[in-house]
């Protein structure tokens, strides 16, 4: 099928479903919290030294993943959509530091890749546990399954750092 490097269309969602124990309310912040974002953001390996997050709809966020090797991967979005420890959904696009959208091939990423991917995050309590789903939109087959990988390294992340 063929793919448009402006949009999502005819690429496989990423869909994630991960239970935490967590109280929805922790993995809320964990999303929209900067201090919290950035002790689980990115893979295994990766930290993110830097997050800013304007919460609200059409507000922006800027977070920057930092490689062992000391490589940085910038990333920003629009929120579209935001209900308080339920549902948010963003944009998603590589950046530059100063929240530039730059295309994917100008950091060497396999594939043909939108300007702009979405993701969707549900949450939902679970018997004082947190049921979270992820969607995202726009990733090309290439490489598919590296990025689900690396959404559930951060999500190890995530169930391990929340408890502060």
């Amino acid at each position: 099928m063929a793919t448009n490097t402006n949009t999502a269309i005819g690429q496989k969602p990423i869909i994630i479903t991960r239970t935490f124990d967590l109280a929805v309310t922790k993995v809320w912040q964990a999303w929209t919290e900067p201090e919290s974002f950035k002790k689980w953001w990115g893979p295994k390996n990766f930290t993110c030294p830097y997050c800013s997050i304007d919460l609200k709809p059409g507000g922006k966020y800027l977070t920057c993943m930092l490689s062992y090797e000391g490589a940085e991967f910038w990333s920003t979005g629009v929120y579209k959509e935001i209900i308080p420890n339920k549902r948010l959904v963003c944009t998603d696009s590589f950046s530059d530091d100063k929240g530039n959208i730059i295309p994917a091939s100008d950091l060497k990423m396999p594939g043909e890749w939108p300007l702009e991917l979405m993701i969707t995050v549900t949450l939902e309590e679970a018997g004082g546990k947190t049921k979270m789903q992820l969607q995202q939109v726009g990733v090309p087959s290439e490489i598919y399954d590296e990025c689900i990988k690396g959404w559930e390294q951060s999500f190890d992340k995530l169930q391990e750092n929340a408890h502060y």
